[in-house]
């Protein structure tokens, strides 16, 4: 039976090509911009389309835990009378448990709940949690399956009331029949942002583990009363050049933190979907990650 093509890494791609692709993942630049600067790199038969097709996400090749054997899952709605009225949540939680569970919310990239996010969901409801990932995208009609699109979507959002969403969904999972009031969020990118938001605005939140997310304004730090883990991409110039004025911040509020950097890697590095994956820093990232929260959520 023939064997898949290699996955490539980030490795085999210029820095400066990864560099445009984040522009372009942020939506600092439009397809059109990225394909028209990706010509340059584009050599040996391949073109801009498709290198910008090789850096996408290739959720059939990455499912750590691709079924729900052993878990409990549920499509729901979260009511949110702040932000877009209501958002809909992929829920996870054991099948077998023997009282109430600690609660992790999951925050999306700026895609949407797609596939990466759910399977990252049915790992931590693995591990014992009660697992909520809230697609941001909902109001607007979910995520559409397609990666280019949700991109579009996702810049219509307006993002107060996202965050009134994010917040709605915390406190839901906090008030969750099965919870037993311990919370934590896991973000990534964007939803590493809205990690370190919460951190700032849910006193009741026990743990935050933002990913490679924006720092809020150094100002709020005065606010953040969960213990924070901090997981920063090495070549990622756009998030790690605001973390001296909040780290300085986080210091003088007395805040506990714990920052890790991992050398050599690209905005992204856990997201096991595509290029930018890097396999023994995701794993060292998500081991740090469930220890971090096996301290603070089940202790």
């Amino acid at each position: 039976m023939p064997q898949p093509d290699p996955r490539p890494t980030a490795a085999d791609f210029d820095q400066e090509l990864l560099i445009l692709f984040d522009a372009y993942v942020h939506g600092d630049i439009d397809r059109r911009g990225f394909l028209e600067r990706a010509r340059r790199f584009a050599v040996g038969g391949l073109t801009a389309a498709g290198l910008l097709a090789a850096l996408s996400p290739d959720f059939a090749r990455a499912q750590v835990a691709p079924d729900a054997s052993g878990l409990r899952v549920d499509r729901i709605a979260i009511d949110s009378p702040q932000g877009y009225g209501s958002l809909p949540g992929y829920l996870c939680r054991p099948e077998k448990t023997s009282g109430l569970l600690p609660a992790v919310l999951v925050v999306h990239e700026n895609r949407g709940l797609n596939p990466h996010i759910e399977d990252v969901t049915r790992r931590l409801a693995l591990e014992g949690y009660l697992a909520l990932a809230p697609d941001a995208l909902g109001p607007l009609g979910g995520y559409p399956g397609d990666e280019d699109k949700a991109r579009a979507l996702f810049g219509q959002l307006d993002q107060d009331r996202t965050l009134q969403d994010m917040l709605a969904a915390a406190q839901a999972l906090l008030r969750h029949p099965e919870s037993n009031g311990r919370l934590g969020v896991v973000g990534f990118c964007w939803g590493g942002g809205i990690a370190h938001s919460l951190a700032t605005r849910l006193p009741e939140l026990a743990a935050a583990v933002p990913f490679y997310g924006n720092h809020p304004p150094a100002s709020e730090a005065v606010r953040v009363k969960a213990p924070l883990l901090i997981h920063f991409a090495d070549q990622d110039e756009r998030i790690n050049a605001a973390w001296p004025a909040y780290e300085a911040a986080l210091k003088a509020a007395g805040a506990r933190f714990e920052a890790q950097r991992y050398p050599g890697t690209q905005h992204g590095f856990h997201n096991d979907t595509t290029p930018r994956y890097d396999a023994t820093a995701a794993r060292l990232a998500w081991s740090r990650t469930l220890d971090f929260l096996a301290r603070q959520l089940k202790a």
